[in-house]
């Protein structure tokens, strides 16, 4: 039986039983039309800071798209959250939309039956991007591509996009599983994403489709060939259970059935409170780059990131979950630096981060980053803000999980806003694709920059410079700390 909390976020993906295809479609082209018509050729933006308010944008739009859902992530769990939301696509799909799936291999914990069962949908298509790794792949060719095309095997799809309709989209850092949505009972992320409709959803539509028909995408079909088919039995058992596991209403709790009744006016409040202007979409290419600098070799995000990052005039404001300046990137925060502009970075702490390895890189360049003047605020493991960004923090707060930083964020002289998935360190910058959006709007900018600042304030985040934040870890997990010190990671963190 499901958790309450579990049950809870059930309501976000069982709209549809409530509504009817055809309501589906007026309602979304009541809402779409008249903006896009008011709006041609423009971008409206709203950033979602909180992780159900993520979820429930996501929710709402799977459940009333009429022509097709793209969605194209690195990591989609087989947990609660990610469960929901393959049942979400079912019942899109059963009422005729087109859905396709895009999921990097690296992480793919769905049984091979499972993934048959829903390309078997007639509307469903799912592929795998570069595998290496999982799907289809045997243990002893898993050990012979590591060793072998040890650049493949790290290049992975780092892509987050998600689009309904061609029209409406939502990128960001949030992968799908519960820790991104504030529904994991040990781990957490704060994580950002934005909801876009217009101009840059159509752009993201199309990276979607570069990297949908490249030769590093492969069909779970092609993947997972067997010398027998699933039966029609075995498919409609997997589709049964997955309604069930949904539409078992003995648990829900009076909040649950009042969140639901409120969906569609939450869903109307974010769009009503878009900002329209110039955003612009940035993705790299399928496969990163040509693979002849080895470990290098960077990218489309990663050039276009350094040329804003260039123009700043007085000030920079970056969150990233990890820290690992890769080349050339100090010496154009010195440069910054020494022309006066303001570099402030927060990221996790020793406490918080969920990557000890990516950390131990970090940890080696931190003085060195310090004495370049830039200012680095490390995230405690169970900062104040949780009590504003997780919405159901007086039912967690006996046993709260330990709260991440997973958002990647920048924002240059409060005018100018990123927000995607670049991670600040080498892999992002060298192997893994990457996407996210450049907005020009004070508004927005301003607004990121505040909830940053805020995660920075003493009862968030440790003053790296005043306060050796590592102390405060256990002497096990310094230890650790001390051992991937001494291996030579850096190129892959």
């Amino acid at each position: 039986m499901m958790t309450k909390n579990a049950v809870f976020i059930l309501c976000l993906f069982i709209q549809l039983m409530f509504s009817s295809s055809s309501f589906a479609e007026n309602r979304l082209a009541q809402i779409l039309e008249p903006l896009l018509v008011k709006y041609p050729q423009q971008t409206g933006s709203y950033i979602l800071d909180k992780g159900e308010e993520a979820l429930l944008a996501r929710a709402w739009l799977t459940d009333h798209a009429v022509h097709s859902i793209d969605v194209q992530y690195f990591i989609w769990s087989f947990d609660n959250i990610g469960t929901l939301a393959t049942e979400s696509l079912l019942r899109a799909a059963d009422r005729g939309v087109h859905v396709r799936v895009l999921v990097d291999d690296l992480l793919v914990n769905a049984p091979d039956d499972f993934l048959l069962a829903m390309e078997a949908h007639p509307a469903i298509e799912i592929r795998i991007y570069n595998p290496q790794h999982r799907v289809g792949v045997s243990k002893k060719k898993r050990i012979y591509n590591i060793f072998s095309h040890f650049r493949a095997s790290n290049q992975r799809m780092h892509d987050k996009t998600f689009v309904v309709d061609g029209q409406v989209a939502i990128t960001g850092g949030r992968n799908m599983a519960d820790e991104y949505f504030d529904y994991d009972h040990d781990y957490n992320f704060r994580d950002r994403d934005v909801l876009l409709l217009g101009s840059a959803a159509e752009d993201i539509g199309l990276s979607f489709e570069r990297f949908w028909q490249s030769p590093l995408a492969k069909s779970v079909q092609q993947l997972l060939q067997k010398s027998e088919s699933l039966s029609s039995v075995e498919i409609e058992t997997v589709y049964r259970d997955l309604h069930l596991y949904a539409e078992d209403r003995g648990n829900f709790s009076s909040d649950v059935h009042k969140a639901l009744e409120e969906l569609p006016q939450k869903f109307s409040f974010l769009i009503d409170s878009l900002v329209w202007g110039p955003v612009l979409f940035i993705s790299d290419d399928p496969g990163k780059n040509s693979g002849k600098e080895g470990l290098g070799g960077g990218g489309k995000t990663t050039s276009q990131l350094a040329s804003a990052l260039d123009q700043a005039r007085w000030s920079v404001t970056i969150q990233s979950p990890y820290l690992v300046m890769p080349d050339g990137a100090l010496a154009l925060f010195q440069k910054l630096i020494d022309r006066g502009v303001k570099v402030r970075i927060s990221t996790n702490s020793l406490l918080s981060t969920d990557n000890l390895q990516a950390f131990s890189g970090y940890s080696k360049q931190r003085n060195q980053l310090l004495n370049a003047g830039i200012e680095i605020f490390e995230f405690k493991p169970r900062p104040e803000i949780q009590k504003d960004l997780i919405e159901r923090y007086q039912q967690l707060e006996k046993g709260l999980p330990v709260f991440a930083i997973h958002a990647k964020s920048l924002v240059i002289d409060r005018e100018k806003l990123y927000v995607g998935t670049f991670n600040l360190d080498p892999r992002s910058a060298n192997l893994n694709t990457e996407v996210g959006v450049i907005i020009d709007n004070v508004k927005l900018a301003a607004e990121v920059e505040e909830q940053i600042a805020r995660d920075m304030l003493p009862g968030n985040s440790w003053d790296s410079a005043a306060e050796k934040p590592d102390r405060h870890a256990s002497l096990w997990k310094r230890s650790k700390l001390q051992f991937w010190k001494l291996w030579p990671l850096d190129k892959i963190l």
